[in-house]
Formats: structure tokens, sequence, C-alpha cells
């Protein structure tokens, strides 16, 4: 996972060093079918992580306005960051070829955040870390 720096919704400084546990991480976009219908799956999961809220991230990538009822809807069960088409460093860092990716991270032995899961079953639940 590459480096990267940006601010959830709520102001909080995130980058690569911050994520200190094994996370969940969505990326989806308002304008997704296929995300608008895997957005609920990924809420129940979220809600089952070890840690809650502090352990899921999701990134929605588009427009602000078109973002904002998927930002709500997030908010309850993730630290939430927007980002442009343009200017998606989470997205960079991460890889993302495609939307909705789910993805799960952690630090390896060295201390690295690394991909750990790029394939997250979401019809379970989140089992303890």
């Amino acid at each position: 996972m590459g480096e990267f720096t940006t601010h959830t919704v709520d102001g909080e400084p995130l980058n690569r060093a911050t994520m200190t546990g094994t996370t969940l991480v969505g990326f989806f976009t308002p304008t997704c079918g296929p995300c608008k219908e895997q957005l609920p799956k990924f809420m129940e999961y979220a809600r089952t992580m070890p840690g809650g809220r502090d352990r899921v991230l999701a990134a929605v990538v588009g427009d602000e306005d078109l973002a904002a009822p998927m930002v709500a809807e997030l908010r309850s069960v993730a630290k939430v960051v927007t980002q442009t088409r343009n200017e998606e460093p989470m997205g960079a860092a991460f890889e993302i070829m495609a939307f909705p990716t789910v993805l799960m991270v952690a630090p390896d032995a060295e201390g690295d955040v690394v991909v750990t899961d790029d394939a997250v079953d979401l019809s379970r639940p989140a089992l303890p870390v």
C-alpha cells in the first residue's frame, strides 16, 4: 500500500501511519449500481468489526452533492473520506481499479500496512482479530 495523506469528513487526519490495526476499507462511488447494492452488506459487516468504527474506513469517490447521501449513511459505521475522480490519494495508494472495492488491511511484521484480504466475504460477520 502506498503513502497517502487526507482527512476524514470529520476533519481527522488520515494516512498510512495512522492505520495501526486490522481495518476494513471500502471504496464506493454514488453513480455505481453495484456500489449501491454492496453498501448495505458493507455496513452490516462494518457493524461487526472488532474495534468498531475506528477499524472501518470508507472512501466515497465522486461529485460531492451526489456523494452526500452515501457519506451520511456510512458515517454511522466508518471513518469516511470523500474524493473527486481527479484527486484520489487513497485510491492511488490502494491501487483501486474498480468500484466497489472492499479490502482488509493490517500492519505486517515490520509495521507496514498491507492488504491482507482483497476478497472480503461481506455475507458473514467479521471475525475477532
